[in-house]
């Protein structure tokens, strides 16, 4: 068995990450799911979440936005609608999206078209802000 997996993050825009890592934990539309070298190959879609790594003891946060996850027993590939790392997530911006979000949301009702569109901003900017909450890297002890 490997001791280590690729990881690559894939956004329409750029390739925002690929590197050799122990463990992937991503939010998949069923339920967050774990990755160890040699898993059993699968794909799933992806919703917005926290996606963490691990290489050795530090633990590594992005912000996710929907999309796929490929994994095979040597690879995780994630091609994400966005991904931001902690540490590049601009958080004036992402309490900017939150408030407008809010706002927009109080002014539709559920059965409203747009309604849903704002509650996936909002869940964005949500996540976007707990992930720049972090200071990019956890320590495990």
């Amino acid at each position: 068995m490997a001791e280590t997996i690729l990881l690559e993050i894939v956004t329409p825009d750029r390739l925002v990450l690929s590197e050799e890592v122990d463990e992937v934990t991503a939010p998949g539309s069923e339920g967050e799911f774990g990755v160890l070298p040699g898993h059993t190959p699968f794909l799933t879609t992806l919703k917005v979440g926290e996606l963490t790594y691990r290489k050795g003891k530090e633990v590594h946060h992005m912000a996710v936005s929907w999309g796929y996850a490929e994994v095979t027993p040597k690879k995780v590939t994630i091609l994400a609608e966005a991904a931001e790392i902690a540490a590049e997530i601009d958080i004036e911006r992402a309490k900017a999206a939150m408030e407008k979000a809010e706002k927009e949301l109080k002014k539709l009702s559920k059965e409203d078209k747009d309604y849903l569109i704002e509650a996936a901003r909002l869940e964005k900017s949500l996540i976007r802000l707990q992930v720049a909450e972090r200071t990019g890297k956890t320590i495990i002890h």
